[in-house]
């Protein structure tokens, strides 16, 4: 197993991307029945007659993948505090059945912690993207991550 992940080893301008993962008409309702259910996301006759134009994902299922393939991507391996929360979220693409979705992530900066000299902060664009790279779904939020060196300087 490698080390684990520091605020050390992020520097604005590192992009990274994770997946892919299969998305499919069953999660997508699976989803939708259980925490987003309108019909949109739960019929595809429905979908079809709203602005999504066919069955499409909750915007909240797009940032449920999302997390899930930063926590698999690079989270769980490194020394995560959470995240005081996010600036920003946009859907700005249907999240369809049978694409392979990727995360592209970019850090934007880097701080350290005036408090707590354990701990820095990782501001970050998340970009959720289609076979085609074309964006589906962007968030920036902010990461407190532990320091390997607490204290030193940046």
């Amino acid at each position: 197993m490698t080390d684990k992940l520091h605020w050390e080893d992020f520097r604005p301008g590192d992009v990274a991307i994770y997946g892919p993962r299969h998305v499919t008409r069953e999660e997508i309702i699976a989803f939708a029945a259980e925490f987003d259910p309108q019909p949109m996301h739960l019929d595809e006759a429905a979908g079809a007659a709203s602005l999504m134009g066919g069955l499409a994902g909750s915007g909240w299922h797009s940032c449920s993948l999302l997390m899930r393939m930063i926590a698999d991507g690079f989270i769980l391996n490194s020394a995560s505090m959470g995240s005081p929360g996010m600036d920003e979220v946009r859907w700005l693409k249907p999240l369809r059945p049978g694409i392979n979705v990727r995360i592209r992530s970019t850090v934007l900066e880097t701080r350290a912690s005036k408090s707590r000299p354990d701990t820095g902060f990782i501001k970050m664009t998340f970009e959720m993207i289609d076979d085609t790279d074309a964006p589906v779904t962007t968030m920036i939020s902010t990461l407190m991550m532990g320091r390997r060196s607490p204290g030193a300087a940046p």
